[in-house]
């Protein structure tokens, strides 16, 4: 059979996958590959619908940095946006003088309304929480789901205000809201020892930015919608816009995992760069036995993107369930490392009740973040929300002052049960 090569630039690195030739008898391209350098002579293919098994490369390239005609394709400036609004949403999380008011209204902004500090935020038509538990694949056809779920975030910013910010500067005891020390820090808890602001930003890491990563920006629902697939192969872009619709959906979910980077096309440098995917991507590649996985989830969405230019939908297809690995893992290495960290703080002679109910707070955001993960390959999500619901009863009901009752069996169990469902170990996640 004829070769067709064909040298494409920048590249660091080639992915290979075994392909089919399909129903309508198109003519294949076929790159050649020696010592993963791709050939550059070109010359013509038909394989003239008895194709054989063959390999299709595609470039990977250095960045996350796209072009059509000169000009740049990537955007994902909503993303940003309301990246940014989460972060001046947990600054007033921490800020007595709020008002459950003005919290709920910084969550459901409507675009000219003054909720923010930064001027363009309160300018912009985006809001967290209309993206709240707001996929295409989970929650398209959930609507009580996922009106309990935005229950939960919304009484969450009602609840620091009603029950925290009153007792601000009261000590926290069983059963009494408060203030504990945590070494140089100081948390705020209510009654059984939650921190509600840990509870709503770690909760969103998966509720929105997971979910919409996940389950909806790399869905197949999502970037094949209406006429995507054949605009893509066509070179049609959105009206007015230089990318097409496929392209801007993918970069969508890659601007909900790095769209406050100081560079976005080679993040990895500064990860940390929010409060919510970022930070915990960073944290998880801090170490030693996760090392590697930032570059891996980085890797998969720039080559993913070069399918889509190259219009090779199997290869954007296997970088997603890569990404939808990679996201979800962090989230139950985070869950368990959080429940494991408790635990020597709880079973001291002396509790360091501030430094573990932090741990759980951080935890339980995590554990309530396992609904929105996916695993590959697949359309469930790791952990059911009913499961998770019931992981954070059993939490919180070893007495009746929830946190400070809680036994170190029951935080053991849960971070084995969690490990269980992923390929990570138990030791590994826990330091």
């Amino acid at each position: 059979m004829k070769k067709l090569t064909f040298a494409l630039m920048l590249f660091a690195g080639v992915f290979f996958i075994s392909c089919e030739s399909d129903d309508d008898n198109e003519p294949k391209e076929v790159a050649t590959c020696t010592d993963g350098i791709l050939n550059g002579d070109e010359t013509a293919v038909d394989c003239g619908g008895s194709c054989a098994p063959c390999e299709v490369a595609i470039a990977n390239p250095a960045t996350y940095s796209f072009a059509r005609d000169g000009e740049n394709t990537v955007s994902f400036s909503g993303q940003t946006t309301r990246l940014q609004m989460g972060d001046e949403i947990i600054s007033s999380l921490k800020n007595p003088t709020s008002t459950a008011e003005q919290l709920a209204a910084m969550y459901a902004h409507v675009a000219g309304e003054m909720d923010f500090e930064n001027a363009d935020l309160n300018a912009s038509d985006k809001s967290m929480r209309s993206k709240t538990a707001a996929s295409a694949d989970f929650f398209a056809t959930n609507a009580t789901d996922q009106a309990l779920i935005r229950a939960d975030f919304d009484f969450w910013l009602m609840a620091q205000v009603d029950e925290v910010f009153p007792s601000w500067q009261v000590a926290a005891t069983a059963g009494v809201a408060g203030q504990l020390a945590d070494g140089a820090s100081t948390r705020y808890v209510n009654d059984k020892g939650l921190e509600y602001d840990q509870l709503w930003t770690k909760g969103l890491i998966g509720a929105l930015a997971t979910d919409q990563v996940l389950n909806n920006y790399l869905s197949p629902a999502v970037l094949d919608a209406g006429s995507n697939k054949e605009d893509n192969d066509a070179g049609t872009v959105a009206d007015g816009k230089p990318y097409t619709n496929m392209e801007h959906k993918w970069d969508e979910a890659y601007g909900y995992v790095y769209g406050l980077n100081a560079d976005a096309a080679n993040p990895n440098a500064d990860l940390g760069a929010d409060s919510f995917l970022n930070k915990y991507i960073g944290r998880v590649e801090g170490d030693d036995d996760f090392a590697g996985i930032a570059d891996e989830i980085f890797q998969a969405f720039k080559l993913g993107r070069a399918a889509i230019v190259a219009k090779q939908y199997d290869i954007r297809n296997a970088q997603a369930e890569i990404i939808k690995q990679k996201i979800s893992e962090i989230i139950g290495i985070r869950a368990v490392y959080y429940l494991q960290q408790a635990r020597p703080s709880l079973t001291a002679e002396n509790p360091a009740y501030g430094t573990a109910f932090h741990d759980l707070s951080e935890g339980y955001g995590f554990i309530y973040s396992l609904q929105f993960t996916r695993k590959p390959n697949s359309d469930d999500p790791y952990f059911t929300k009913a499961e998770v619901d019931a992981f954070l009863i059993d939490l919180m009901d070893d007495g009746p002052n929830g946190l400070w009752d809680v036994e170190d069996e029951t935080l053991e169990s849960m971070a084995t049960d969690i490990t269980a469902r992923f390929d990570f170990t138990l030791a590994a996640a826990s330091e």
